[in-house]
C-alpha cells in the first residue's frame, strides 16, 4: 500500500503531459498533490508499509518512521503551491513538461523518504538528483543553464558515490541492505558506512565543501528553487542524517564531524548571504546555513530538533523564493538595489515579510522557537558550540532583514511602471504558503510543545527517541539580543552599502567565499590537465600498441602476399617455359621425311619387346 504514495505523483506527472493550458495544469497539479496529501495522512494514520521483492537477497521495503511521517505530509503540503505557482506564474515554453516534472519530483522524495532499507532509499536519492538537474535545466536554450545544471549534478552526484559505498559495504557484510543492519555492524565497515553517509548527506544538503552548488541551482525557474530548497532535493541530505541519527550516533568521530561541517556551513553561508546582492543567491545561501543549524542539533544528540527547523524552514524558504520570482519579474531585475517594490506591491510584500520575519527568527513564529532550541542543544554540547549558533542567528537577521527591506522597501527604482503584475494564481500560491508558515507558530502552543518535550515515541532507527533539550532564560535573552545586533546591522547596511556585493572586492565574499574560484584552481584545473595528460599518454603509448599491430599485421600481410605472388607467378612462368621448351624440341622430331617416321616407330617396338622379354 505505501508504493501508492510515490507511484500517485509520478503517474500524475506522466498523465500531464497530455494537458495544455494554464489552468488544465493548475488544476491538475493541485488535485493531485491533494491526493498525495491525503493518502500521506492515511497512510500515517494506518501505519501503512510494502515491500517489492527481485529475488531471495533484494527486496526493497518501505515503512513509515516517526521522522518519515513527518516528511511525507510536508512534501505534498509545500508541493501544492509550488506547482500552482507554476502552472499560473512561468514562461509558457515548456510549462507542461515543468509541471510534470514538478510533479515528478514530488513523487521521487516521497520514495526516499518511505524507504526502509538503502536500496530503496538509493533509487529514490538518484531520482532525485535526476530530475533537479532537468528543471534546473529547464530553460535549455539558454546555454549557460544546462550547464549549471551539469555542474550541480556532478556536484551531488559525487556526493552520492558516497552512498553507493554506505550500500554495498552494508550488503557485503551483513548480506542485508536494511537500516537495521547498519546497527549490526563494527568496526572498519561501521566507519566506511557513516563516512559513505555523510558524504552523500553533506553533498545533497549544499554543506561545505560543496554548497556553492545551490547558486548554479537558482538557473532553475523559481518554482524549482522553491520546492528545491524546501522540500525535496536540499531536504534529502538532513532527513537521511535525522533517519539514521540513532545508528551514526555509536561512531564516535561522527558527532563532532556533523557539528563542524554543519557550524562551517551556517556561519559561512549567513556571511555569504549578508554580502550577496542577488534576490535569489541571498536565499540560497540562507538555505545551506539553516541546513548547516540542523546538521548542528543531530551532531548534539538532538535529531527531532532539526526535524522541527526543517519543517518550518521548508514553508517559508519556500514562500521567499516564490516572492522573489514575482518580485524580479515585476521589477525587471533580480539585483536587490534595483528593486525597492513595497509601495507598489503592498500585498506582495506583506506576505513575503511573514516569511522574512521567520527566516529571521522573529517570535511569536515558529522559526524562532525551533532556532531556540537548536541553541539550547549546542549549549548542553558546548558554550562556544552555542556562541557560534548565536552568530549565525545574529547573521540571520541582517541578511532577512537587508532582503526585505531592499526588495519591498522604498528604496530602489520607486514609482517606475512594473514589467510584470502578479497574477491571481500566483498570489494565491504565496498566500498559501504564508498561512502555512503563520499555522505552523501552533508548534508554541503549550500542548504541542509539551508532547514534543515528552519526546514521541520512536521505534529502532527512527532517529526520534530522544527530547527536545531544556530552554534557558540567558539562552532565550541572548537569542534576541542576536537577533537584534543582527538587525540593526542591516539597517546600516542598507543606509551605506546599499550595492554590497555587486562590486569585484565584494564579489568573493558574495560567491561563497571564493569557494568556486578555489574549487576551480584547486579541483578543476588539476583534473583537467591530468585528463589531457593522460590522453596524450593514451595517444602516444596505449595506442601506440594497437597502432603498432595493425602496422606490423599490415607488413607480415603485404610480405605474404608478395611472396604468394612471387611462387605463384614462378610456377605459371615456369611451367610455360617448359612448356614452350618442349614443344621446341618436340617441333624439331617433325621433319616431313616418312622414312624417318618409319624408323622412329620400328625403333620403338624393338625397344618395347626388349623391355617384355628381359621383365619375363
Amino acid at each position: 500500500m505505501l508504493w501508492l504514495l510515490p507511484l500517485t505523483a509520478m503517474l500524475a506527472a506522466v498523465l500531464a503531459l497530455g494537458l495544455r493550458g494554464r489552468i488544465a495544469l493548475a488544476a491538475w497539479g493541485t488535485a493531485a498533490m491533494l491526493a498525495a496529501l491525503g493518502e500521506s495522512a492515511a497512510a500515517v494514520l494506518g501505519d501503512w508499509s510494502g515491500q517489492w521483492g527481485f529475488g531471495p537477497a533484494i527486496t526493497l521495503h518501505a515503512r513509515l518512521a516517526p521522522a518519515s511521517d513527518v516528511l511525507v505530509c510536508l512534501v505534498p503540503a509545500v508541493a501544492l503551491p509550488v506547482v500552482l505557482f507554476a502552472a499560473m506564474h512561468e514562461a509558457r515554453a515548456g510549462l507542461t513538461r515543468l509541471v510534470a516534472l514538478l510533479l515528478f519530483f514530488a513523487g521521487a522524495m516521497q520514495l526516499l523518504v518511505v524507504a526502509d532499507d538503502l536500496l530503496t532509499l538509493l533509487i529514490g536519492w538518484e531520482l532525485v538528483g535526476a530530475c533537479s538537474w532537468a528543471l534546473i535545466a529547464h530553460d535549455w536554450r539558454a546555454l549557460e543553464n544546462p550547464r549549471s545544471a551539469t555542474l550541480a549534478l556532478l556536484v551531488t552526484r559525487f556526493g552520492d558515490l558516497g552512498l553507493f559505498l554506505a550500500a554495498m559495504t552494508t550488503f557485503a557484510a551483513t548480506g542485508s541492505f536494511a537500516f537495521e543492519a547498519i546497527g549490526t555492524l563494527h568496526g572498519w565497515p561501521l566507519h566506511l558506512v557513516a563516512a559513505g553517509l555523510l558524504l552523500a548527506a553533506a553533498a545533497k544538503s549544499a554543506q561545505l565543501p560543496f554548497s556553492f552548488w545551490l547558486f548554479r541551482a537558482m538557473a532553475g525557474p523559481s518554482s524549482v528553487s522553491a520546492l528545491l530548497h524546501a522540500a525535496t532535493m536540499v531536504a534529502a541530505g538532513a532527513y537521511l542524517l535525522v533517519r539514521l541519527q540513532p545508528v551514526l550516533a555509536g561512531v564516535g568521530w561522527v558527532a563532532p564531524t556533523v557539528i563542524g561541517i554543519g557550524l562551517a556551513t551556517a556561519v559561512g553561508g549567513g556571511l555569504v548571504a549578508v554580502f550577496q546582492p542577488h534576490v535569489k543567491r541571498l536565499l540560497a545561501a540562507s538555505t545551506s546555513a539553516h541546513y548547516g543549524l540542523m546538521w548542528v542539533a543531530v551532531g548534539a544528540g538532538y535529531p527531532l530538533v532539526a526535524l522541527l527547523h526543517l519543517v518550518v524552514h521548508a514553508s517559508f524558504k519556500a514562500l521567499l523564493f516564490l516572492s522573489a520570482g514575482l518580485a524580479a519579474s515585476a521589477g525587471g531585475s533580480a539585483l536587490l538595489a534595483d528593486l525597492g517594490l513595497g509601495r507598489r506591491l503592498p500585498r506582495l510584500a506583506l506576505l513575503s515579510l511573514i516569511g522574512t520575519l521567520a527566516l529571521a527568527g522573529v517570535p511569536p513564529l515558529a522559526g524562532a522557537w525551533s532556532k531556540e532550541l537548536i541553541g539550547a542543544a549546542a549549549e548542553q554540547w558546548s558554550p562556544w558550540l552555542a556562541a557560534g549558533v548565536l552568530l549565525v542567528g545574529a547573521l540571520s537577521g541582517c541578511y532577512a532583514a537587508r532582503w526585505q527591506w531592499q526588495v519591498f522597501g522604498p528604496s530602489g527604482g520607486e514609482g517606475g511602471e512594473l514589467h510584470a503584475r502578479p497574477g491571481r494564481g500566483a498570489m494565491a500560491a504565496v498566500t498559501l504558503l504564508a498561512v502555512e508558515t503563520l499555522a505552523l507558530s501552533l508548534l508554541l502552543a503549550p500542548p504541542v510543545r509539551d508532547w514534543l518535550a515528552a519526546g514521541p515515541d520512536a521505534s529502532a532507527g527512527s532517529g526520534l527517541a530522544s527530547a527536545l533539550p531544556s530552554e534557558t532564560l540567558w539562552m532565550t535573552r541572548a537569542t534576541l539580543l542576536a537577533l537584534g545586533v543582527g538587525l540593526y546591522a542591516a539597517r546600516w547596511l542598507v543606509a551605506s552599502r546599499p550595492r554590497l556585493g555587486e562590486r569585484d572586492a565584494d564579489g568573493a565574499l558574495a560567491d561563497w567565499l571564493g569557494l568556486p574560484t578555489l574549487v576551480d584552481t584547486a579541483v578543476s584545473r588539476p583534473l583537467a590537465r591530468l585528463a589531457t595528460a593522460a590522453a596524450r599518454f593514451d595517444d602516444a603509448v596505449l595506442d601506440a600498441i594497437p597502432t603498432g599491430i595493425a602496422r606490423l599485421g599490415r607488413w607480415s600481410v603485404g610480405v605474404t602476399a608478395r611472396g604468394i605472388e612471387r611462387v605463384m607467378d614462378g610456377a605459371a612462368e615456369g611451367a610455360a617455359w617448359l612448356t614452350d621448351g618442349a614443344g621446341r624440341d618436340l617441333r624439331h622430331l617433325e621433319t616431313g621425311l616418312a622414312h624417318h617416321y618409319l624408323f622412329w616407330i620400328a625403333a620403338g617396338a624393338v625397344g618395347m619387346a626388349a623391355f617384355v622379354l628381359l621383365g619375363a
